[in-house]
């Protein structure tokens, strides 16, 4: 009987010192830097079956074992990982069960309207996309914007998530962005401004976004159209009326569609447009909210991304003449 019970405990001690080996012992990584996926609720034998398949298990029954063992089984955290160096299956099992992600990242570019924000939420795979099937309306009540048009409203940025989150949840972190930024930049504005709320300063922000072509330029920009608001002048901004234009602009703006009256051409209507034309970064923001101080009225494209400015017409109409004609 006592040879029995020592050769159990031998078993035992034999298969601890196994066990620990096993848990403590580097897995050495098929490639640098290894990176898996845990889908929402995966297993933990077909996890380790697929992470077997992959080649960074020899055994996955061994890991699946060790799970157990310690009750980790039901405590896998779905998402994308990246080991950058060899790790025990203890340490393995640490990382997948308190959630240590590698980030999937979503840039949000200057100059993008709403609808192309959404076309690449829409296209990106790590996304849940719970918005695919809702109006941009809908949107704004689930992620509690107060505002009726969501052009403008969405910071540009390159935003962070854990794989398979909601893109709600993406939109609303870009809106509280917007919305943290502008008001802060709205406290710090220049006096006599010719915007009476920050919704207003957001929306020739997105016009001087679109027509800036040189960082350099950008206050400039922005004093002109100050300028021509304080007057009373037509903005006169091409990328409006492309606005207005929607679906049907074909890349060619004739002048048929400067002629034709529509919301959103400042050709025709005076002072902003109803809502935002796209998604302006912070430096239209401050630029729009400290313009130049500047006599200039008028400014044309040079054909290398920069501007000529002019503060009267005839000399306006010479540099038109010089790099449009």
């Amino acid at each position: 009987m006592k040879k029995f019970l020592t050769l159990i405990l031998l078993v035992l001690i034999l298969l601890i010192s196994g066990a620990g080996y096993y848990a403590l012992s580097p897995l050495p990584l098929p490639v640098t830097p290894f990176e898996f996926s845990l889908k929402q609720g995966s297993s933990l034998k077909s996890t380790a079956r697929e992470m077997q398949q992959s080649g960074l298990l020899d055994h996955g029954w061994k890991f699946d074992w060790l799970a157990r063992l310690l009750g980790k089984s039901g405590q896998l955290k779905a998402g994308n990982y990246a080991l950058e160096h060899p790790v025990s299956p203890l340490q393995l099992l640490k990382i997948i069960s308190s959630g240590e992600v590698s980030l999937s990242q979503i840039s949000v570019i200057e100059g993008w309207t709403f609808k192309q924000m959404r076309e690449a939420l829409n296209a990106n795979r790590n996304i849940t996309h719970d918005s695919e099937m809702l109006s941009d309306e809908e949107i704004l009540q689930h992620i509690g914007a107060t505002e009726m048009h969501a052009e403008g409203l969405f910071f540009p940025n390159t935003y962070y998530f854990a794989a398979g989150s909601s893109d709600l949840k993406i939109l609303k972190r870009a809106y509280q962005t917007m919305q943290k930024n502008l008001q802060q930049a709205w406290q710090t504005r220049d006096a006599n401004l010719p915007f009476q709320t920050p919704y207003q300063a957001l929306t020739l922000a997105s016009i001087v976004e679109k027509e800036t072509g040189t960082p350099s330029d950008r206050n400039m920009i922005a004093g002109v159209f100050v300028n021509r608001l304080r007057k009373g002048m037509l903005l006169q901004s091409d990328p409006t009326v492309i606005y207005g234009l929607g679906d049907k602009f074909d890349g060619n703006l004739r002048k048929r569609d400067l002629l034709a009256d529509t919301a959103y051409n400042t050709y025709k209507r005076r002072g902003l447009t109803p809502t935002p034309i796209c998604l302006p970064g912070m430096a239209a923001l401050q630029a729009v909210l400290h313009p130049a101080q500047t006599d200039a009225l008028y400014f044309v494209a040079r054909g290398d991304g920069s501007s000529q400015f002019s503060n009267n017409l005839a000399t306006h109409n010479r540099a038109v003449n010089r790099y449009q004609k």
